[in-house]
């Protein structure tokens, strides 16, 4: 059973080209799932919709979050589409199991000055200084996932048209675009940083001192020290910035389609959250401003 769940997750990892972040998650469901299966002393196999029936209600009886539930719903979505797909089962039992309802959130956006005060925070001269700034504008310039922003080579990037070529989930390819100021900073960090760091010889844009490829949780570090340094008491994850690009994109007059292209959304349902953002913003500008809010 096991050798099953490894497949799979090897599978969405090297095939899907899903994050690493997104691996974990649906290793550790895989896991809870496979205990389950193991304790009733069943077949993965041959798992049918009441057997899943039950293992949802054992995580509603562990007082897990609609939110969690629906993540596990999703993985075994996933996963048993995935055995379906290989021949190795006939019947697929998450074909009838529906998500629970979702309490709709809106994304967390900042404001244009918070934005400002964070890409200026860690810009200290230092040529490790310089890199993380450059990290920061490109989360916010081009909105990118952060397991895009560390997967970034200098061959994906077009000077010429400010373009870099982004290969997203599920191997999907689209392009996005940066600014004078990502430019600037590109530039730079190449003749000085990365020709100074870059000791293996290697491809990707965005290196640590010793030479190795960034990671994702580098990324987060970063994030988390410009909000430090700028003297905000908020937790920002990189993917806020991601929100806050499309919102701002939004703000300022884009259509919807262009900012679901850009953000590499399947659907355009998926990029109308930002709408609501906007929406909420305009309300909150007219009650603050019109005279007989």
């Amino acid at each position: 059973m096991r050798k099953l769940v490894i497949d799979f997750l090897e599978y969405i990892e090297f095939e899907k080209n899903y994050s690493n972040y997104t691996v974990i998650n649906y290793r550790d469901d895989l896991e809870d799932f496979l205990q389950f299966v193991e304790d009733k002393k069943l077949n993965i196999k041959e798992i049918d919709y009441t057997a899943i029936r039950d293992y949802l209600n054992l995580l509603y009886d562990k007082k897990y979050s609609n939110k969690t539930i629906s993540r596990h719903i999703s993985t075994l979505r996933s996963f048993y589409r995935y055995l379906k797909k290989k021949n190795i089962i006939e019947n697929n039992p998450m074909t009838l199991i529906s998500n629970p309802k979702l309490e709709k959130k809106l994304p967390k956006v900042l404001s244009y000055s918070d934005v400002e005060a964070i890409l200026n925070a860690l810009d200290d001269g230092t040529q490790l200084g310089k890199r993380n700034t450059l990290i920061l504008e490109l989360l916010y310039a081009t909105g990118v996932r952060v397991s895009e922003l560390v997967n970034m080579k200098w061959v994906d990037i077009d000077f010429s048209r400010r373009e870099i070529h982004i290969l997203g989930k599920g191997n999907k390819e689209r392009i996005v675009l940066f600014g004078s100021r990502c430019e600037e900073l590109l530039l730079d960090y190449q003749k000085n940083a990365y020709l100074e760091w870059n000791k293996k010889d290697i491809d990707y844009l965005l290196l640590g001192v010793r030479g190795n490829k960034i990671n994702e949780r580098q990324v987060r570090t970063v994030v988390d020290d410009a909000v430090t340094k700028a003297g905000m008491k908020l937790h920002i994850s990189p993917h806020v910035l991601r929100h806050t690009f499309a919102t701002h994109m939004l703000n300022e007059g884009a259509d919807l389609r262009s900012v679901q292209a850009l953000l590499g959304h399947e659907s355009l349902s998926t990029t109308t959250i930002y709408t609501h953002v906007s929406n909420e913003r305009l309300r909150n500008v007219y009650l603050h401003t019109h005279p007989r809010a």
